[in-house]
């Protein structure tokens, strides 16, 4: 069981109880692994995996989960989410409960796995990273990496901050994208998004359409450069209907190659890598432990 004590500000130790204690009383052997820093953490990760395991939970958000994809990508160890964050979109998307460590300690224990698709984002210096949600490009991938640069205030009024200073600033951006190997699109949007699954940020269905069981990403783009066009779409990502906007269009392909000077990828909420890079979905990649089996 991997734990990040800061995630959902210092709430994860007390979830870790809960589900430890539930694990437990279920017949299931406990390993815990807290690390130092992020490093250590991955370090004593790996460690585990090597000496073997039936399953990794993971408590923690969003961030912590990408960590332990790193790790689990293309292996048949099942991964099982205890949330504990604070946009818990993984367990959103399999319908993990997000309010109750116990609940999701249960659906480790019963058992039931899906196999489903991750994304992969392949840097133009062959680094590569795995993401479980969506990657994110333009202004999206701008605010987060304002967020990053601030050192006040905490929480959810920093991104708050960031996403108003950039709004500021909105302007077009020039794109060139390439889908499936096919010709390259040249083209100005606010932003890209590359969806295994549908929500990011916390329940923001900016991929309502996404599958992550189909092989393919879902692909939102939005061209507006107007401030106040842009404010009023967004409550409708919430609901998933922006793809309905005439300053949204939609595709769906396995693989993007996706350029934008100065611009940087985030994966799961987590900086990936400048562009250019390779965003593709990699079929049957992850193990999940969920509620119930994914009918066919």
């Amino acid at each position: 069981m991997l734990t990040n004590p800061a995630s959902g500000h210092g709430n994860a130790p007390h979830a870790t109880e809960k589900a430890t204690a539930r694990l437990q009383q279920r017949g299931v052997d406990v390993v815990g692994i807290v690390g130092t820093d992020a490093e250590h953490a991955r370090r004593l990760l790996c460690e585990a995996l090597d000496r073997g395991t039936d399953a990794l939970v993971v408590v923690g958000g969003d961030g912590v989960i990408a960590d332990a994809l790193q790790a689990l990508a293309g292996t048949d160890i099942p991964l099982g989410i205890v949330p504990a964050g604070t946009g818990n979109d993984h367990a959103r998307e399999y319908q993990i409960p997000t309010k109750d460590p116990a609940a999701a300690a249960d659906v480790v224990a019963d058992g039931y796995t899906e196999t489903v698709d991750l994304g992969r984002i392949r840097a133009r210096n062959g680094v590569v990273k795995w993401f479980g949600t969506v990657a994110a490009t333009g202004f999206d991938s701008l605010v987060s990496d304002r967020t990053n640069r601030m050192r006040w205030p905490r929480g959810r009024m920093r991104y708050n901050l960031a996403i108003l200073a950039e709004l500021s600033q909105l302007r077009l951006l020039p794109f060139r994208l390439a889908f499936d190997g096919g010709d390259e699109i040249v083209t100005d949007l606010t932003l890209a998004a590359f969806g295994n699954t549908r929500s990011y940020g916390g329940g923001m269905m900016i991929c309502p359409n996404a599958d992550h069981a189909d092989g393919k990403l879902d692909i939102t783009m939005i061209h507006s450069a107007s401030r106040a066009r842009l404010i009023r779409l967004f409550p409708t990502v919430y609901k998933g209907t922006h793809v309905n906007l005439d300053e949204v269009t939609t595709a769906r392909a396995v693989s993007v190659e996706v350029d934008s000077p100065g611009i940087n990828a985030y994966a799961d909420g987590d900086f990936a890598c400048a562009l250019p890079a390779e965003i593709s979905a990699v079929p049957r990649a992850l193990q999940i432990l969920r509620p119930t089996p994914r009918p066919d």
